[in-house]
């Protein structure tokens, strides 16, 4: 297939409706057309059920467990839904507007997947020194799965060049950490039977009512708390937990059988897990007194962190002339790269501020200065 500028290739990507719900075999399909010649190796990490594919792309020599040097350029494939209706023009379809780019995921991230295709498809696979990859993934809208299935699944990513950019749109801002996020669920079993016979069930809700007063008290506690590295995450530089979702009954003259919370926590890079969810399942069984209750973890995307003295950290901030820090406040798929042995930043054109958002759009400059930069950055780890 012969290339096309990154806009035209943006616009190409956009019409894929590759909403997480979604299979995202066509736009993955089409990604590996685009880039399949001589020289590059493309694999798939599938999903469990097949329906959806993880992307590994790689040019020039083999890496090897003891030497990673190289280049990998990430992204993630799936986009959040386009339904509401303050949308100007058709999501799926790019529109081009003083120089800007609009439709769903051109900033989250699809633009960043052109730029990055294109640099792929600009090497001579012979010429490189050391491997450039790049790792697309799915479903990390949904909770970072496609990142976990490729760290766990022994698709060797041991091999790959440990130096990653996940490009998340940061305005061109280099972030080297980011909290985790954790998705609990608190179920609660009752009795069902009529409203007017209240002695023959027993009401789920009412015990999930004093658990939703307990986190409440644990969430302000955990808010006075100052962990390790909180300062780099003003103007929230604490753990939060946020009681999420509530749903239970089946009518107004039912006693209720069930009652489900579902409970978001985030953790800062450097925290361990087991501590805080232990302290979090013990103050709903003090509420509860007797009262049983599942708890379980239904997913989770960890926090990332990459040393301050890393190679790419230092070359993304030399491109940008950044001397501080730049934290984010949403989780990418670079925690389940940290536990395959990757070293991660978060960096690439467009604001996560227009992202998930009806409208959503990219500057063409802005996304011309961040293939430049990733351009050099080619030059300077693979060439």
């Amino acid at each position: 297939m012969s290339s096309l500028s990154t806009a035209d290739l943006l616009g190409r990507l956009v019409g894929f409706d590759s909403v997480s719900r979604n299979s995202n075999l066509p736009i993955a399909d089409f990604i590996a057309d685009y880039l399949d010649r001589p020289g590059v190796r493309i694999d798939r990490v599938f999903s469990a059920d097949h329906s959806k594919t993880n992307l590994v792309i790689v040019a020039g020599p083999a890496g090897s467990e003891a030497r990673r040097d190289g280049l990998v350029l990430s992204g993630h494939m799936d986009v959040v839904p386009a339904d509401e209706a303050e949308w100007e023009s058709d999501p799926f379809q790019m529109a081009r507007r003083d120089d800007r780019c609009f439709g769903r995921g051109v900033a989250d991230m699809k633009g960043f997947l052109a730029l990055a295709m294109n640099r792929m498809a600009a090497v001579a696979p012979a010429r490189l020194r050391h491997p450039l990859a790049l790792v697309f993934t799915y479903d990390e809208e949904v909770g970072t799965m496609g990142a976990r299935r490729f760290a766990e699944s022994g698709s060797r990513p041991e091999t790959l060049p440990r130096r990653t950019v996940i490009g998340e749109p940061t305005t061109l801002k280099v972030a080297r950490m980011h909290k985790g996020h954790i998705k609990l669920r608190f179920t609660f079993r009752g009795r069902a039977a009529h409203s007017g016979y209240p002695h023959l069930g027993h009401n789920a809700i009412e015990p999930a009512g004093r658990a939703i007063v307990a986190l409440a008290e644990l969430r302000a506690e955990l808010e006075r708390e100052r962990p390790e590295l909180g300062h780099f995450f003003e103007p929230v530089p604490f753990v939060t937990l946020n009681v999420a979702q509530v749903a239970g009954g089946a009518a107004v003259n039912v006693i209720p059988e069930r009652c489900v919370l579902d409970v978001g926590l985030r953790l800062l890079p450097g925290m361990a897990r087991e501590p805080v969810l232990d302290r979090i399942r013990r103050r709903v069984e003090s509420a509860l007194e007797a009262e049983p209750f599942e708890f379980e973890m239904v997913n989770e995307s960890p926090p990332m962190l990459v040393d301050g003295t890393a190679d790419i950290f230092k070359a993304c901030c030399a491109e940008v002339d950044q001397s501080g820090e730049h934290t984010i406040a949403y989780t990418t798929d670079g925690g389940w790269f940290q536990h395959a042995g990757l070293e991660c930043v978060v960096f690439g054109p467009g604001s996560i501020e227009l992202a998930h958002r009806p409208n959503e759009s990219i500057g063409l400059e802005e996304l011309e200065q961040g293939g430049a930069i990733v351009d050099r950055l080619v030059t300077r780890f693979c060439q």
